[in-house]
């Protein structure tokens, strides 16, 4: 069975600046994907591509292995059977939340129409709702009217263009949770874009990092944290700095704060692997806050320079003996003072390195 969707060394351009290049992966069926990047990363173009407001100037895209896009060749977007959620959810606002649901249910009868509105508000905990005006709903609610709408004529795949911009903050990962769920009990595949990686890991189940308009790295949450590819999904996912160190042979590489052992990234020389450098090769490593283990019995110490509280943990900045820095995240117990100095030792599972 073919992928639900395929994108296929995909290339676009406004004027003469290209602003894809290349981009390619795939979602199978009932998997959720995102586009993660910064603003202008070409994002939001793959996605008005997919839905059929643009036609590609190169390569192609295929829904359940049927061609949509491609150059000379572009399905109407009403043909593709693709549901749509925007950030500023696009409510009908003089419809009732029940109306609004039904907008795209008018090839049905009214006795399956008020069926799947039913269902809809149901999956969706509006149940009760069904009578109100978008108005008297909060953003979170209204968001979640407007992925029934989008669910309700049972699309093939579902985008989902920055869908929580405009909500809270702390309302934002628990809103991508409850899509999650939602979409993982219909059965959806679905794309996300956004800027923000807490939601990305929220709600993907694999995510594709942009910048300028190609796809750095294509993988799942996990290996984009602990094993990304290039410098720049190491900067844009999560927190974390690059310290100076050299390789000593293909399993270790040493900085400041000792040697780390495992298996040294192919990005670190030119030949394809640290099998063959010579010792004294210098890399960058990056270590992430949840690499440094808080120790007071440890003899390695390091100033703190900054702490940011986040109610159960410090995140401290650490300043080493040898001037560089590095990030902490500490239990909020430990209450320490600028200026202090801690006990730390290392907790690196996975070592990430760069060829300077």
């Amino acid at each position: 069975m073919p992928a639900t969707l395929e994108v296929v060394d995909l290339g676009h351009r406004f004027t003469e600046k290209p602003v894809l290049s290349g981009v390619s992966f795939h979602l199978d069926e009932g998997q959720i994907g995102c586009l993660l990047g910064p603003s202008g990363c070409g994002k939001t173009t793959v996605l008005r591509l997919i839905a059929g407001f643009d036609a590609p100037r190169e390569g192609e895209i295929r829904l359940a292995g049927e061609r949509v896009g491609a150059p000379g060749h572009a399905l109407p977007p009403e043909e593709r059977k693709i549901g749509m959620v925007f950030q500023d959810y696009a409510l009908f606002p003089h419809l009732t939340i029940a109306r609004n649901i039904a907008f795209g249910l008018r090839h049905l009868d009214a006795g399956a129409r008020a069926a799947r509105v039913a269902a809809m508000l149901e999956t969706v905990g509006l149940a009760g709702r069904a009578d109100a005006y978008p108005h008297e709903l909060s953003g979170g609610q209204q968001q979640r009217v407007a992925l029934a709408r989008a669910l309700a004529p049972r699309p093939r795949m579902l985008l989902l263009d920055e869908p929580f911009s405009n909500l809270d903050v702390e309302l934002r990962e628990k809103l991508a949770l409850e899509v999650r769920d939602i979409l993982k009990q219909e059965g959806i595949t679905a794309l996300l874009v956004t800027h923000d990686q807490h939601e990305a890991f929220a709600m993907a189940d694999v995510i594709g990092v942009m910048n300028h308009g190609a796809i750095q790295q294509w993988d799942t949450p996990y290996n984009l944290y602990h094993q990304p590819a290039n410098r720049f999904v190491a900067n844009f996912v999560g927190q974390g700095v690059l310290l100076p160190g050299h390789v000593l042979n293909s399993r270790e590489v040493e900085i400041e704060l000792g040697v780390l052992e495992g298996h040294i990234p192919t990005d670190c020389d030119e030949t394809g692997g640290c099998a063959h450098c010579d010792k004294g090769c210098h890399v960058e490593v990056l270590i992430r806050p949840d690499d440094i283990i808080h120790d007071d019995a440890s003899p390695m110490l390091a100033q703190v320079e900054r702490k940011a509280f986040r109610g159960s943990d410090f995140l401290y900045t650490l300043r080493l003996p040898g001037g560089g820095r590095v990030l902490a995240q500490v239990d909020s117990h430990h209450n320490h003072a600028l200026g202090e100095r801690i006990g730390i030792r290392l907790g690196i599972d996975h070592v990430v390195a760069f060829r300077t």
